[in-house]
C-alpha cells in the first residue's frame, strides 16, 4: 500500500462529527496534502481488508501516510499534525499513554450520534474538492 504522494483519511460517512472534521482540514490543508474516502465506500473497504482492520466497524479514524497507518487517537494527532499551522501543537498530546488518549477517543465514538447526529447517507463533496475524494 504504496501512498507517497499523499495521506489518506478514512473517515464515517455518515458521522456529523466526522464530516465536520473532513470540512476542518479541507478549509487549513491548503496545499490539499490529505485526500479522503469513507470507511463504508469501496476504497475504504479494499484498505480495510488489506489492513485486516474490521470492515463493519466505523467507530474509527484510519489515517494512512506513506506505508504507515493510525488509528483512533493516533490518527486525529496525525492528521492535525499534517495540517499543519497552530493545529500541529496538538500532536505534543502523542505523549500521553496511547490507552490514556484512545479511552478519551472511544467515549467520544461512542456518543458521536448523540452528541453531534448522524446523516442519513454519506456526504457528497462539492465541485470544488470532490478531486480530494477518493472512491
Amino acid at each position: 500500500m504504496k501512498n507517497t504522494d499523499n495521506s489518506v483519511l478514512l473517515f464515517d460517512g455518515v458521522c456529523n462529527l466526522c464530516n465536520n472534521m473532513v470540512q476542518f482540514i479541507i478549509q487549513r490543508d491548503t496545499a490539499a496534502k490529505i485526500k479522503f474516502a469513507t470507511l463504508q465506500s469501496d476504497y475504504g473497504q479494499t484498505i480495510l481488508k488489506k489492513l485486516n482492520l474490521p470492515t463493519h466497524q466505523f467507530d474509527t479514524l484510519v489515517f494512512i501516510k506513506g506505508d504507515q497507518y493510525f488509528l483512533k487517537s493516533s490518527a486525529v494527532l496525525q492528521v492535525l499534525k499534517e495540517t499543519g499551522g497552530i493545529w500541529k501543537l496538538f500532536y505534543l498530546l502523542i505523549y500521553v499513554p496511547v490507552p490514556l488518549r484512545d479511552f478519551v477517543y472511544n467515549f467520544v465514538a461512542k456518543t458521536r450520534f448523540t452528541l453531534f447526529g448522524k446523516r442519513e447517507s454519506c456526504m457528497l463533496p462539492s465541485e470544488n474538492t470532490k478531486k480530494r475524494f477518493l472512491s
